[in-house]
């Protein structure tokens, strides 16, 4: 199978295509410069640069010609700050693409696409009193991502959605999301304050059989909920204090007003400097007080992902974060293209 990647020198998508090759997959990738040093990034695949956002559907289309699947690794996240409404830059970067991109995918012939999503999506489903996607843009984007996506499948295109949670591992060059979760930890005096809830997790690696494993056998028209290591954050933030050198260090719970209170602080931050944010920080205590576990049957039992070190991969992820914040590496930080 020769698999068609937009942003494969990324974490998740260079980790992909690793795992493909070794599979006896042939990779090729569109994805903007610079590279990090020292990346990671298979020498096996074969990589173009250049914007696929700016991009003619011709220039597309004579990309994905002769692939067989197609695998979307690129988008933004909530980190990623834009003006009002942040909706629609939601919608340009993670909805219209999908769109776009299957739509000639099915053009060239592709047969399995893969689409890399949000764990937040599934809650969303799951929990619809919460009303998730009324609350918070950036949820809504991801239901409206998966939505083109499956009204793509079909008729001899098989595509798949993997929701993606937290994930640790590292790409050298490249800044970890959990640098700020580093610093503010840091910041504290004696002991670390944080929520109650929970939250499910994966490694890089384990995501990158994902997308293996549902190019090979997913069911198209399938949202795969995506998880496997289920930890309170008083479980998880133990494996970071270890990590950052203070093991033992005391997880003090606040209570959850007070996130509510600070989430106020935050959104008048984001007017006060023209931000739109994608997430309520207020209302967003709902999600970060509860447990988001994920149980892993599925993804073990239909695409057959395994089980890997997730101390390990999180203190991968602590040192780099250290190391960028100590001056010790330059990194490369997420952006939209």
């Amino acid at each position: 199978m020769k698999v068609y990647i937009i942003g494969g020198t990324g974490l998740l998508g260079s980790a992909s295509a690793s795992e493909l090759i070794n599979r006896g997959h042939r990779v090729r990738s569109v994805a903007l410069p610079p590279v990090p040093q020292n990346s990671g990034i298979p020498r096996e695949m074969e990589l173009v640069f250049g914007n696929y956002m700016t991009m003619t559907n011709d220039q597309i289309r004579e990309q994905m010609t002769g692939c067989d699947a197609f695998v979307f690794a690129a988008g933004v996240d909530e980190r990623v700050e834009f003006p009002a409404p942040v909706l629609e830059y939601y919608k340009k970067y993670n909805v219209a693409p999908v769109d776009r991109l299957l739509k000639i995918g099915r053009e060239v012939g592709i047969k399995r696409a893969v689409i890399m999503g949000s764990y937040f999506a599934h809650f969303a489903k799951e929990w619809p009193e919460l009303k998730l996607t009324e609350k918070h843009p950036y949820i809504k984007s991801r239901i409206l991502q998966e939505e083109v996506a499956m009204s793509h499948t079909g008729n001899g295109m098989d595509v798949m959605v993997l929701e993606l949670p937290y994930i640790f591992g590292t790409q050298p060059g490249r800044k970890p999301v959990w640098t700020f979760l580093i610093e503010t930890i840091r910041s504290m005096k004696g002991a670390t304050m944080y929520t109650k809830g929970g939250t499910t997790m994966v490694t890089v690696k384990q995501v990158a059989q994902a997308v293996a494993g549902a190019l090979e056998k997913g069911k198209g028209g399938t949202c795969y909920p995506v998880g496997w290591y289920n930890m309170t954050w008083k479980e998880m933030l133990a494996i970071f204090h270890k990590h950052m050198g203070m093991p033992g260090r005391k997880t003090i719970t606040i209570p959850t007003f007070l996130y509510r209170m600070n989430g106020k602080k935050i959104m008048k931050d984001f007017k006060a400097r023209g931000i739109d944010s994608g997430l309520d920080m207020v209302h967003f205590a709902e999600i970060q007080t509860a447990k988001t576990f994920i149980n892993n049957d599925i993804i073990k039992n239909e695409l057959g992902v395994t089980g890997d070190d997730i101390d390990a991969a999180i203190g991968d992820s602590v040192k780099l974060c250290l190391d960028a914040i100590d001056g010790k590496e330059k990194l490369l930080d997420m952006k939209a293209e």
